[in-house]
């Protein structure tokens, strides 16, 4: 297989046969869309939506030391999180910059899955099996033994519950458990990328198609329709959710990215990035780098990731990410601005859209929270 060649999931025929427009994402061909983004969109926030994400890279950590090495070489407290949770982390560089942030699942008291974004799964491998030197644990690269299925929405709940007899009630957000969805044998978990209630569920390869094809059917009745990645990122902009390569990068520490509350300093032990992190949090507190701050669109012109923010003629910021909302009904963007702008409310803060200072309210994260 040449190294430019696609790499297709177990899905490929299906979303082919509805149609999808299909997209080089980090190496795999995956649908973008099937109809209209904005419909797809809509569906998730006001009913469900079905979205195939087996391209997200799954790592296997067991042992005896697996608790440990995750301890080492990421920055969260692994070993504090119970069996049959999960925890949102993420793994540095010795100088304290993002590799990726991932979510960790205990599957089991000495096994561990980490999942990955699918642009960085191989760095991610790569940086746990070289830290993994001198623990009793073993790195498995398992992004070829599952199949990644979600359904997010309003309707997510009724919908599973309808193909499985798993105890979807006391499955709490960011939790997993083993059971049987439509007959096939899955990791089922509260887990999404969109800011509404889902869940994400793991299996074979070879039951990905029974899988969609039953969750299809029982969400008929009730709205739910096939969703490409384009409205997945939509959806996680509006839920301010950061995206790795927009918000999140090496050039930035987690507190740059004004998520340092996942670093977790009090843990045991010395862990990859702690001195450079101790340094950064240091500097957040007395003089803060850039702020991420969300944006609105006073006019229709949509900002993309690289546009100057300004204020007063001089560059104050960078957008990383923009988009039409279908929620708010307006463009909206997440920016890296001064400080000194970062107030929601600032006045006189622009996007430079092609030349033009288009005006642009601040305003603090997310754009959209779901009613509980």
């Amino acid at each position: 297989m040449s190294s430019t060649e696609l790499r297709h999931t177990a899905l490929d025929a299906l979303h082919r046969s509805l149609g999808a427009t299909m997209t080089d994402f980090a190496g795999w061909d995956m649908p973008l869309r099937y109809a209209s983004e904005r419909e797809e969109h809509v569906a998730v926030r006001t009913r469900a939506g079905l979205f195939d994400l087996s391209h997200m890279g799954e790592i296997t950590v067991t042992g005896a030391d697996a608790a440990a090495l995750l301890n080492f070489a990421l920055v969260g407290n692994i070993g504090s999180v119970g069996v049959g949770r999960a925890r949102y982390t993420m793994i540095c560089r010795a100088d304290g910059g993002i590799l990726d942030d991932l979510i960790v699942y205990r599957l089991a008291e000495t096994e561990y899955m980490v999942v990955a974004n699918a642009s960085n799964a191989q760095v991610v491998l790569d940086a746990l099996t070289e830290r993994a030197a001198g623990f009793d644990a073993e790195v498995r690269d398992d992004r070829d033994a599952y199949a990644l299925i979600a359904v997010q929405g309003p309707e997510s709940p009724g919908i599973l519950k309808s193909v499985t007899d798993a105890d979807l009630d006391g499955l709490k957000y960011y939790a997993g458990l083993p059971g049987t969805v439509a007959g096939v044998p899955a990791l089922i978990a509260r887990t999404g990328y969109t800011g509404e209630d889902g869940f994400e569920l793991f299996v074979k390869p070879e039951h990905a198609v029974a899988l969609w094809e039953a969750l299809t059917e029982a969400g008929a009745g009730v709205g739910l329709i096939p969703c490409g990645l384009s409205c997945r990122d939509t959806l996680r902009l509006e839920a301010g959710m950061p995206l790795y390569g927009h918000e999140l990068t090496t050039a930035l520490t987690p507190f740059d990215a004004g998520l340092g509350r996942v670093v977790k300093f009090e843990k045991d032990g010395d862990f990859v990035g702690r001195e450079a992190l101790t340094a950064a949090a240091t500097r957040a507190g007395e003089n803060p780098p850039r702020v991420l701050v969300g944006l609105v669109a006073e006019g229709r012109r949509v900002p993309r990731a690289g546009f100057p923010v300004v204020s007063g003629g001089r560059v104050i910021g960078e957008v990383t990410s923009g988009a039409p909302s279908p929620t708010l009904g307006r463009p909206v963007a997440m920016a890296y601005v001064d400080a000194a702008h970062a107030a929601p409310g600032t006045e006189g803060v622009g996007v430079d859209i092609r030349g033009s200072h288009e005006p642009y309210e601040v305003v603090a994260l997310p754009f959209y929270k779901r009613q509980k």
